[in-house]
Order: C-alpha cells, then sequence, then structure tokens
C-alpha cells in the first residue's frame, strides 16, 4: 500500500517520522520510508489552506491508495478532553462567503458556485479509524481567540473542531478521487487566548500514537 501522510509541520509528526526511519535525504518537503508492506511519503507542507492546497495539489496522483492528513486542533466542545483524536469527516471553509452586518453568508446562501463544505464519503480506510470519535469541523486562516467571534462560528456551524488545513487538504483529495482521512489530536479548547491552558505534547504523543497504531495494522 501507497501511503501519502500529509501535516502543516514537521513537529506535529516528527515522532512518527523517527519511529518509521522516514529519511529526506534530498532536503525536499517529503521524508520516505518503507514500513512492512507500505511505501510511505510525509508531505510537510507549511500551515495554512494555500500552502496546504498548493504542495499536497503537487504531489497527490493515483499511485497512492490513501492520504492521511494530521495535525493538532482546538475543540469547541469540552466533551471532548485536551489530547483525544478524532477523526474530522465534515469540514468547512468557514470563511468563505460574505458577512451580512452580524450575519455569515455561506456560497451557497449567496447562490455562489463553489466548495464550502467537504463530508468524507471515501469509505473506511480500517476499522481502527472507524472507531474514532467523528467530529466536524471548520477550516480558517486565523484561529479563533476571541468570545465574539467564537459565539458567531459555532453558532453558525456547530463545529467540534478548528484547524487551518484540513478542509483544503480534503478538497485536493475529492479532486484527485484518492481515499482520505483527517485525524487530529485536540491541544486546545477554542476559547479567549490562553496557551497555558493548551496541551500540545500530549496531543502530539497520542496522535503519533494511533497514527501508527493505524499503519501497523493496515
Amino acid at each position: 500500500m501507497k501511503i501519502l501522510i500529509v501535516a502543516a509541520t514537521k513537529f506535529e509528526i516528527e515522532p512518527l517520522i523517527e519511529r518509521l526511519g522516514a529519511i529526506n535525504p534530498s532536503g525536499s518537503r517529503i521524508f520516505s520510508c518503507n514500513y512492512k508492506e507500505h511505501e510511505i511519503d510525509f508531505l510537510i507542507t507549511g500551515i495554512g489552506m494555500v500552502a496546504t492546497a498548493y504542495h499536497t495539489g503537487k504531489v497527490l496522483n493515483e499511485s497512492y491508495d490513501a492520504a492521511f492528513n494530521i495535525g493538532i486542533c482546538g475543540s469547541f466542545s469540552r466533551n471532548i478532553e485536551i489530547g483525544s483524536v478524532v477523526n474530522v469527516y465534515d469540514d468547512r471553509f468557514s470563511e468563505l462567503g460574505a458577512e451580512d452586518d452580524g450575519d455569515i453568508l455561506t456560497l451557497e446562501e449567496l447562490n455562489l458556485n463553489g466548495v464550502s463544505r467537504i463530508e468524507n464519503l471515501s469509505g473506511a480506510l480500517h476499522p481502527l479509524i472507524e472507531a474514532l470519535p467523528k467530529v466536524s469541523g471548520i477550516t480558517v486562516n486565523t484561529a479563533h481567540g476571541n468570545e465574539d467571534s467564537i459565539k458567531k462560528v459555532y453558532n453558525k456551524f456547530h463545529p467540534y473542531t478548528e484547524s487551518m488545513e484540513g478542509a483544503a487538504f480534503m478538497f485536493v483529495c475529492e479532486q484527485e478521487n484518492i481515499p482520505y482521512v483527517q485525524i487530529r489530536a485536540v491541544s486546545n479548547y477554542v476559547e479567549k487566548r490562553n496557551r497555558e491552558a493548551w496541551n500540545i505534547p500530549l496531543a502530539i504523543v497520542n496522535l503519533n500514537k494511533q497514527v501508527f497504531e493505524i499503519i501497523e495494522q493496515l
């Protein structure tokens, strides 16, 4: 099986790269390895939707059997514990549209062509993935840290998670018709910015452990 694993930063997937012995001899964005019967490429795109769409689009092609987007995220729900690993199966470009005073208008509400919401219908890749909590998310350019804007976006879309890359990755996979999954670990709650309440190390440990277990059993 040939797998592409996409992450915004090396920091988020470094434990997995090291555990699988992936190497980057050319100095490019791609680390590669063979593990069991799998060929695995790790692509580091850089942060944000534009970088993710550009670099994933350049690399992803029909030679891959599956693509993973893995990384950390924020959670709007206090029912999801920090450190939890989730499957973001439904994601949205929440900023794509227009403001109408205090309201957010989506492309659909504006009767404009385009994609603002993506639901993963590519099929189950593995029971361990299906066993993860399935949540809806939003993808943003600016992480929320203001109580008014948090309330506004939550009341409109009722998301569970927030990232800066997820929907862009999903869009590319849909265009290329490659089975995919977006797996994220919660590092913080979406609230007024409070870095003291974040736990990025725990999220990264749990994320990499979970993805390794999936690869081990594929």
